[in-house]
């Protein structure tokens, strides 16, 4: 027997069929794959706010994270510090991306300097202060599914992921496995604390990820909308 034609024929085997077993077990994986959940429907767009730019800024066909930093952005430099570091300069690439920060007027000035100090001479093209009457402010605000409330300077540490059709997107249930198999109450992420850097870093990175997984998909006509809704969680509180 010639062992060493043997051995090729086998190396060649294995060679051949790895790839093969790796896309079967990556087949499944895409077709259990499960879009970011929609926890808020109807979010106010932006008609009522300026911005610096020519542009007109608004939510309506875009990815947006959105926030807002009150009266006084200079104290809110660690949150837009994080926000930038975190997950602009990593989605600043992608189609359709942009970080909103909600303003009161009159903020302009500091808002100028608040850029000079993210910014060190970096892209902040897809970063927007817009600004607005207080009142705009709240009412887009309380269109928003938050367990936080505004401050009384109009700000606060949480940003939220607003899609498209101007949904709001999050977790419907963020229960870790621990907590899964203990059968713990359901409970969801609708903002993400910018102050908290693990949880940008684990959960809306993670989220955005999937967000423009459901959009790159959708483009190309593989989308499958199949996901756990609010419902199916509730059901399953009632067991």
């Amino acid at each position: 027997m010639d062992y060493k034609k043997v051995s090729r024929y086998v190396v060649l085997g294995i060679l051949f069929f790895l790839p093969v077993t790796f896309l079967l077990f990556l087949y499944p994986a895409t077709h259990n794959y499960s879009p970011l959940d929609i926890v808020n429907e109807s979010v106010l767009d932006l008609d009522n706010f300026t911005s610096t730019s020519e542009e007109k800024v608004l939510l309506k066909d875009h990815l947006t994270v959105l926030g807002f930093f009150g009266n006084n952005p200079d104290k809110n430099s660690t949150v837009a510090l994080n926000l930038k570091e975190l997950v602009y300069d990593k989605f600043k690439g992608f189609k359709r991306f942009q970080v909103v920060i909600l303003m009161p007027k009159g903020t302009e000035e500091a808002v100028k300097k608040l850029k000079a100090e993210i910014s060190s001479y970096q892209d902040l093209r897809f970063w927007h202060f817009v600004f607005g009457e207080p009142s705009d402010l709240k009412r887009v605000f309380l269109s928003l599914k938050t367990k936080g409330n505004l401050s009384s300077n109009l700000a606060t540490n949480q940003v939220y992921i607003v899609d498209k059709d101007l949904n709001q997107r999050g977790r419907l249930d963020d229960r870790t496995d621990n907590e899964l198999e203990k059968k713990q109450p359901i409970y969801g992420l609708h903002a993400y604390n910018c102050i908290e850097v693990a949880e940008i870093k684990n959960k809306m990175s993670d989220d955005l990820r999937v967000l423009f997984t459901e959009y790159r998909q959708k483009r190309k006509g593989e989308f499958n909308s199949d996901t756990r809704r609010a419902s199916d969680l509730k059901s399953e509180n009632d067991e």
